[in-house]
């Protein structure tokens, strides 16, 4: 099963900030597409899972960055998955200007319902990862 996935990102004038550089919020939205890509890579889809009444939540995510990006730079995000639990899945990610390492991080979504209330993650997404 794919367990990797990567995409090209080019940074917008609109994600950086007053010295020109990628804005450190924006990283967080990078690692959202290639979690969101990594899955459909995989034949998945985030609205299908939504529309069955669960939700992937971020609990817990882990960025170090390492070099800046500016506009323009075209990136490339690395997605990994790295363990799937009952609830819950962790991914990493390695974020490169060229061979150039801009930034790193770690992030572990839970399943949970409508509610919030925890359960369990379905075969079929399970299916999906390692």
């Amino acid at each position: 099963m794919l367990t990797e996935h990567e995409i090209e990102i080019r940074v917008r004038y609109c994600e950086t900030d007053a010295m020109g550089f990628l804005h450190h919020g924006n990283h967080v939205n990078f690692y959202e597409m290639g979690r969101t890509e990594l899955l459909r890579a995989q034949g998945g889809n985030y609205r299908e899972i939504e529309e069955s009444g669960l939700f992937l939540v971020v609990v817990k995510l882990v960025c170090n960055y390492h070099s800046p990006a500016r506009y323009d730079d075209l990136l490339r995000v690395v997605t990994r998955v790295e363990k799937v639990s009952a609830a819950k899945i962790e991914h990493s990610y390695r974020m490169f200007r060229g061979d150039t390492l801009i930034a790193s991080a770690t992030s572990i979504l839970a399943c949970v319902d409508r509610e919030g209330r925890v359960q369990r993650i379905p075969e079929s997404l399970g299916d999906r990862t390692p």
